[in-house]
Parts: structure tokens; sequence; C-alpha cells
């Protein structure tokens, strides 16, 4: 396979892994899991990490060709997949903030029933 064509195989395919990594820690705080839904970002992060590796073979190896539509595309998968991880990041936090409030109502219930209790 030419440098090309592997560089922009890698591309898409660590762009997916990141988003479905991305996409599984939303599902994960969802379930208030914050541990699984911060491994699943690290997971994310690193996936983006090597398709950035690769997008830098991409861009050398275009030195010699001009850009194709399948190497644009598989920049753009790359980019979307860091776009969506930023928001899931903003997600998770979001979970893990109504996860804290629900935690605090909960006690603040449970102790005015005590203090109901003892009037």
């Amino acid at each position: 396979m030419e440098k090309l064509e592997q560089a922009i195989f890698q591309l898409v395919l660590h762009g997916g892994n990141a988003r479905a990594k991305a996409y599984e820690a939303l599902d994960a705080a969802e379930r208030f899991d914050f541990e699984a839904a911060e491994r699943r970002l690290a997971e994310a992060e690193e996936e983006l990490q090597q398709g950035h590796r690769w997008q830098t073979e991409l861009i050398q190896s275009m030195e010699q060709a001009p850009p194709s539509f399948l190497a644009i595309h598989a920049q753009d998968h790359v980019m979307t997949a860091l776009a969506e991880l930023n928001l899931v990041k903003r997600l998770v936090r979001a979970y893990r903030t109504l996860d804290e409030l629900a935690r605090r109502l909960a006690a603040l219930e449970e102790g005015n029933g005590e203090q109901a209790a003892q009037d």
C-alpha cells in the first residue's frame, strides 16, 4: 500500500475510533459511571494522538502529490472527532455536576427528614 493511502486509511480508522470512544464515555456518564467515562475519554485522546501522527504522514505525502478528495475526507474525520470529543468532555462535566447536585439534594432531603422526625 502506498504511504499516502496508508495515511488516509489510518486517519479514518483513528478518527472513527476516537468518536466511538467519546460516545462510550458519554454513555458511561449518562449512567453516572465517571470512572468508565474518564477511561473512555483517555482512550479517545490516545486515538486522536495516533490520528495526528498519521496526519503528519499524510501532509508529508501530499507534498509530492496534490491533495485528493480522500485525503481531505480523512482529515475531516479526525477534525470532526476532535470537535465531538471536546463536546462530549463538556457533557461529561455536566453529568458529573448533575450527579453531585442530586447527591446534595438527597442529603438535604434526608437531613430534613431526620429534623422532622426529631420535632
